[in-house]
């Protein structure tokens, strides 16, 4: 649901001649980038894709864990974030989304795969959330909003386009957010806009320049 933004960025990074490591939102994707973060192995992080923390919160199965988003922030390790895909839950077949959610807005994504869109108090604390764990960031941290849309299906005229949902997620990041710790980016497109993809990797690559120039000082 994120999959252009991510090819963008990508691309441009590897234009400037990083090497980029992709991890799929899976929860398992989550934990494998956190603990190479941990380990030493990443010079960046461009974060564009939170998702899990959807099903951390509400129950669905592709949680990370309550430790996502923390490590690039404890080992002061540059990190661009934004809200990729935090208006859908993941469940498996339809036929196993739990019954207290078969009257929500639910999309048959494929035959194994289910979507639920998050509410207005999901985003508010989804906010509070990514709020809480990048104002713990001892390094360079950014956070980016995509103000029409979070993901593929969170844009005019699809079925997860929720104005009421995303304004409650952007107020809350808005109110919440240490301004002296945090750099708050909105722009006014889609998160697949190519303008906010290259957006966020060209201010990845300014943090990391600076935090190397700041590390050689």
């Amino acid at each position: 649901m994120t999959t252009p933004c991510i090819d963008y960025a990508r691309e441009h990074l590897e234009k400037h001649g990083y090497e980029v490591l992709v991890f799929h939102a899976t929860g398992t994707g989550g934990r494998t980038m956190e603990s190479l973060i941990e380990a030493g192995f990443i010079d960046g992080v461009l974060d564009l894709t939170t998702t899990e923390w959807c099903d951390e919160l509400v129950g669905g199965v592709l949680s990370a864990g309550p430790h996502r988003l923390e490590a690039a922030g404890r080992w002061k390790v540059p990190q661009v974030v934004s809200t990729g895909a935090l208006d859908m839950v993941n469940f498996g077949p339809y036929d196993t989304v739990p019954g207290a959610f078969r009257e929500r807005n639910l999309y048959k994504h494929n035959p194994s795969v289910t979507l639920m869109r998050t509410t207005v108090e999901e985003n508010r604390r989804l906010g509070e959330i990514l709020a809480g764990k990048l104002n713990e960031a001892q390094g360079p941290t950014a956070l980016m909003l995509p103000l029409k849309g979070v993901s593929m299906l969170d844009v005019e005229g699809q079925p997860f386009r929720g104005a009421e949902e995303d304004e409650m997620l952007f107020n809350t990041l808005r109110e919440r957010i240490n301004r002296e710790a945090v750099e708050l980016i909105e722009m006014d497109t889609d998160i697949n806009d190519r303008s906010f993809a290259v957006a966020a990797a060209d201010k990845l690559m300014e943090m990391m320049r600076q935090h190397e120039t700041d590390a050689k000082n």
